[in-house]
């Protein structure tokens, strides 16, 4: 399952570089084929793995997948690219078949297959072939969730620990995993050995403390993405997105494109309004699914999901205040294993193929055009 939407997401996304406008690419790597895969911040990701971090320079996301990267890249005797879609199929796969073994603890067969297969075609599941920490990261969170259901809390601490050496969301990790862990007939010895995962992740801002004197440079370049922290928490992000829903439906109502209701940006007012109408529509659903997932499948499976939406929420953004919200879902597993256990009709599950396959086309056509896809 995940081979073959692998293999009919590069097909579509090769036939859009064709089709839409041919572009030059750079020499090295596969040229086009694999050029298909790397955008915005595959070039930051890149860049890292090439050169390290520098202070001031811009580049600080988080080290697991630059590190594999460099790794793999200078193997791959300089084809960076080359090397970061092998990273994201690789850890893809390997999340998809842990994936399949956590489904088949919560439901039947038929529905842990449906769970896989709605992960396979979630629109914005193209970043799991891409030059992205996507595919790393989803690896990682649930094989986190595996070992601890098996009641291995050392591993599932080191894994948790590795998530937030990947991407912030891994603190969504903690909160679930101290439920499972305080729900364990051995609490104390559970909760102890998840202590090592916070420990990990201070690594990196304590390398960039030790070795570059810039210990909040992972955080405080969140400005510079035109994110800020809320004071009021996700509760401030939230407000923000209403406003911004608000504002976008009396946009498109009007069609006016010269009177912006909402936008801290030089993009077409039209634009923006359903940029934001999208973002919005990805984590009501997501929240709904998140529910569903505490009610079904237990709090820790809940808090997984409503914690990586409250992360973003808290940092939003000024023009679009859930940006990137479409793609923080693809990580957030417990929200399939949800739309599985919703999905029990024919009807139902022709509905979730249906709109998941239209919109990754969608998706995927506008990230081969070099449109922002997140």
């Amino acid at each position: 399952m995940f081979l073959g939407t692998r293999l009919l997401a590069w097909l579509v996304a090769l036939y859009a570089w064709l089709w839409i406008v041919p572009r030059p690419v750079g020499s090295g790597d596969l040229g086009y084929v694999t050029a298909v895969w790397s955008r915005a911040d595959s070039r930051w990701f890149i860049s890292i793995a090439q050169h390290g971090y520098l202070k001031d320079g811009g580049a600080v996301f988080y080290p697991l997948y630059p590190l594999a990267l460099a790794g793999l890249g200078r193997a791959f005797d300089g084809y960076y690219v080359t090397a970061g879609i092998v990273i994201s199929l690789v850890c893809g796969a390997a999340a998809f078949v842990l994936f399949h073994r956590l489904a088949a603890m919560h439901l039947d067969a038929a529905g842990a297959l449906r769970a896989v297969l709605y992960l396979a075609i979630f629109p914005m599941s193209l970043f799991l072939q891409a030059v992205y920490s996507e595919s790393l990261y989803l690896l990682l969170a649930v094989a986190t969730f595996l070992v601890a259901e098996k009641r291995r809390w050392l591993s599932a601490g080191v894994l948790a620990g590795l998530a937030m050496l990947t991407r912030i969301a891994g603190v969504a990790l903690l909160p679930a995993l101290v439920v499972m862990a305080w729900r364990s007939p051995e609490r104390r010895r559970a909760l102890a050995s998840l202590a090592v995962a916070p420990l990990l992740a201070v690594l990196y801002p304590l390398f960039w403390w030790i070795h570059l004197g810039a210990p909040r440079a992972p955080y405080a370049a969140e400005g510079g993405w035109y994110r800020h922290v809320s004071y009021a928490g996700p509760l401030g992000g939230l407000w923000n997105s209403l406003r911004a829903v608000a504002a976008a439906l009396a946009q498109l109502a009007t069609g006016d494109r010269v009177h912006a209701f909402w936008t801290r940006s030089h993009s077409d007012p039209l634009y923006v309004a359903t940029h934001n109408l999208e973002d919005f529509a990805f984590f009501a659903v997501f929240l709904v699914l998140g529910i569903v997932a505490w009610r079904r499948f237990g709090a820790p499976y809940g808090l997984y999901v409503l914690v990586g939406l409250a992360i973003p929420l808290s940092v939003p953004h000024l023009g679009y205040p859930l940006l990137s919200m479409p793609r923080f879902c693809l990580t957030l597993f417990p929200a399939f294993l949800a739309l599985a256990s919703l999905a029990t009709t024919v009807t139902r599950d022709r509905i979730v193929v249906a709109t998941s396959c239209a919109f990754l086309a969608v998706a995927i056509v506008m990230w081969t055009g070099e449109r922002w896809v997140s």
